[in-house]
């Protein structure tokens, strides 16, 4: 299935899928903004993190450690159930597992390369091309134009001089991103609470430790890297992930896929507070753009649901 029919039917029938019974409350009170908003400041700490543990585990073994990390918690936490599940099911699970797996994989290559901010850059470029294609009003493309805009302004006009090999894997990692995004509103229709993301970890997991061994073989033993590969896992995968997953089921495809365009910004943030990044007056003029793009998207996406009750009341 493309990309545009994967997306047109998930932006079709997020935003009617009612909350699981037992969904936690605490989560859900924050609405679908406020869980994406708070998932995109783990994931950015979580990510600035890791790359000051790359210099002892590597990129392919920080992955591995936090997809490992990351899927025993959930399991723990979750304890999904194994049985009652169709083979569709199963397949999207799977489906979704190797996703994250070669979206982490891909964007880790990509920091061990180039910095922080222009990884985060290019590889939000992959939701945007989904809103593009998932939305169905004019003016969504107004305000993915506008983020569009933001993004290139903050990777300077240009990435001529960036490693070519980490913006190829920055690209990839945006691709795999825009599939994640399908695949997790999927996994949130077909399993309750988050089950269906506990088992796609788990995959996640398995498919990535072959190559985490051999790069970084008994690194991965130590101590202290398990403690920090452990920390970049509930920042980088456990409270994103689960936050995403949840708002997905509340909010368009289109919608959280422009919202995606506030990575670079958060990115830039973690990159000053714990890389000692600084910004400059063009890149805090990008992160007033994609700012205003994604504050756009949701102000429309709330008008028309207005609009859609108006007639009810």
């Amino acid at each position: 299935m493309s990309t545009r029919s994967a997306t047109t039917s998930t932006s079709s029938s997020v935003g009617h899928v009612p909350e699981p019974a037992g969904a936690p409350g605490r989560w859900g009170s924050l609405g679908p903004v406020g869980l994406v908003l708070a998932g995109g400041v783990s994931v950015q700490f979580g990510g600035a993190l890791a790359v000051t543990l790359m210099p002892r585990a590597g990129a392919l073994g920080v992955v591995t450690l936090r997809l490992l990390a990351a899927a025993v918690v959930l399991l723990l936490i979750c304890r999904p159930r194994l049985r009652g599940h169709s083979r569709a099911d199963w397949g999207t699970v799977v489906v979704f597992g190797l996703t994250m797996a070669a979206m982490n994989g891909l964007f880790y290559q990509a920091v061990d390369r180039i910095p922080l901010g222009p990884a985060v850059t290019l590889e939000v470029l992959g939701p945007l091309a989904l809103s593009v294609l998932a939305s169905r009003r004019a003016l969504n493309l107004v305000w993915a134009g506008l983020a569009l805009a933001g993004v290139f302004l903050l990777g300077g006009g240009g990435f001529s001089d960036l490693d070519p090999i980490g913006v190829a894997f920055a690209l990839g990692a945006g691709a795999m991103w825009a599939s994640y995004i399908v695949f997790s509103a999927r996994t949130g229709r077909r399993f309750p609470q988050a089950d269906g993301l506990a088992l796609a970890m788990a995959v996640a997991a398995v498919a990535f430790l072959p190559l985490g061994i051999a790069e970084s073989g008994t690194k991965l033993l130590d101590p202290t890297t398990i403690a920090l590969g452990s920390a970049v896992a509930v920042l980088s995968s456990v409270l994103p992930y689960t936050l995403e997953l949840l708002a997905l089921r509340r909010l368009p495809a289109s919608t959280f896929a422009i919202m995606m365009s506030l990575e670079p910004a958060l990115a830039a943030t973690a990159g000053f507070l714990i890389l000692d990044q600084t910004l400059t007056t063009i890149e805090s003029a990008a992160i007033a753009l994609v700012i205003v793009a994604s504050m756009g998207a949701v102000r429309t996406q709330v008008g028309r649901r207005g609009k859609a009750r108006l007639p009810q009341a």
